[in-house]
């Protein structure tokens, strides 16, 4: 079974940046989903895909992902720079 540790993103639609220095581990589908006969709705039996740990810090979630004995890959996001324009800026 293999998992994925990311960062929290922020949110186009909002300015906050709540949540974002947390670290998530969530783990990769067994199987594919399928439709249900009955409702058509997809679904499938792997219960590991409702899963979504939280982490303070990458560190604790490598540690947790070690512990139990999981595989693991780290996606480290890109340092976000701030692009400081006048109004003015709009004008030449």
């Amino acid at each position: 079974m293999a998992a994925r540790i990311y960062q929290i993103q922020k949110n186009a639609m909002q300015s906050g940046k709540a949540l974002t220095h947390k670290w998530v581990l969530e783990y990769a589908p067994a199987e594919a989903k399928q439709p249900d006969p009955l409702t058509g709705w997809a679904g499938s039996g792997d219960t590991k895909q409702q899963l979504r740990l939280t982490f303070p810090s990458v560190e604790a979630a490598k540690a947790y992902a070690e512990k139990e004995g999981v595989a693991y890959t780290v996606t480290v996001t890109a340092p976000k720079t701030l692009k400081l324009q006048a109004y003015a800026d709009n004008f030449r």
